[in-house]
């Protein structure tokens, strides 16, 4: 048979383009499991009443009132090695699970990446102001712990957070080297770094003018809560490489967060790549397709695996007809958070 070379590039073409399309894609495969994060008995009892999930308005999915700690993971049916902790936000008085990280969660098991979407503790209910932070470094050396069980890669274990889950991540990056909690086991021996950091739509810095979120409140129960939880105050040529998007009529959190956190990164010599989009709000979880936002999985996965976070995905002849689209994620007004931030 004779090889067209000029076939077989039009073809190769076309196969690179399904590929890239694949981030879309938020169908969930593998399994789904709890793990804990801290032994039964371990954490006192500060929340009084059940945990709640919203049912309406901006508070759709969003989770509240948590008293125990755990990580909701995601296992693909064919892992890559590549691990992410996803950190929904929702100012530090709820998360955004149902319509943000849970969707994050299964677009990015749908292409091989194991994930855990965290449930952690929030100040708003008691909890001291560290205790999210807590949290996520137990979480990473959790996973780290696991890693075997898991099929993941103990080096490439990322963080992706959403504005002030963004936060949460943008504190576990930089302050690696210090403990939120007392070790309890072994797990803690073991490293806290994330080996990279996924930003969207981040509340980088507790300082005004840009502190217009729920987020500094929550955290003032601390006395130096903006200047520990400021993150471009952190920064350190040793964090992990950094992926921010955002868009610049976010009326919540404003795009300048996204701006000083690649500032920060560039003056240390940290890897970072920011996209701005020009509209998109804030709050925009995987993007509505065929909006602008919607670009950010596909510009993700891209920087990725440009720096070797994760794995190229497989090429093989795949069918071009009956392509399917995922339903778009639930989407809300940023008028929805005018008062109570995100």
């Amino acid at each position: 048979m004779t090889f067209n070379r000029r076939y077989a590039a039009a073809w190769l073409a076309l196969l690179a383009a399904c590929v890239l399309a694949a981030p879309a894609m938020a169908q969930p495969t593998g399994s789904v499991q709890m793990m804990d994060l801290w032994p039964e008995g371990h954490l006192p009892r500060v929340v009084q009443g059940p945990e709640l999930v919203g049912n309406e308005g901006s508070a759709m999915g969003a989770v509240t009132r948590v008293s125990q700690p755990r990580m909701e993971i995601h296992r693909p049916a064919n892992p890559n090695g590549t691990a992410v902790l996803i950190l929904g936000g929702g100012g530090y008085f709820r998360i955004q699970i149902g319509t943000a990280a849970r969707p994050m969660a299964q677009w990015l098991t749908s292409i091989g990446v194991t994930t855990a979407v965290l449930y952690y503790r929030m100040p708003v209910d008691g909890w001291p102001a560290s205790a999210p932070f807590a949290d996520g470094q137990r979480a990473m050396r959790l996973l780290r712990a696991n890693a075997g069980e898991l099929g993941i890669d103990p080096d490439k274990i990322g963080v992706m957070g959403s504005s002030a889950g963004a936060n949460l991540g943008g504190i576990l990056a930089p302050r690696f080297d210090h403990d939120f909690y007392p070790a309890l086991d072994a797990s803690d021996r073991l490293p806290s770094r994330p080996d990279f950091l996924a930003m969207l739509y981040p509340v980088v810095t507790l300082k005004p003018p840009y502190d217009t979120t729920r987020s500094r409140r929550e955290l003032a129960t601390q006395s130096d809560a903006v200047e520990a939880y400021s993150v471009e105050n952190h920064a350190r040529s040793d964090m992990p490489p950094v992926f921010l998007a955002h868009a610049a009529d976010d009326r919540i959190a404003d795009v300048q967060h996204s701006l000083l956190m690649f500032q920060a990164a560039r003056a240390k010599d940290v890897p970072v790549e920011l996209h701005i989009f020009d509209r998109g709000g804030h709050s925009w979880g995987l993007g509505r397709p065929g909006t602008q936002v919607a670009q950010w999985p596909r510009l993700f996965t891209t920087w990725a695996r440009a720096n070797g976070f994760m794995a190229a995905p497989p090429v093989s002849l795949q069918p071009l007809t009956g392509e399917t689209t995922a339903a778009p994620p639930p989407q809300r007004d940023d008028a929805d958070f005018e008062e109570d931030g995100d």
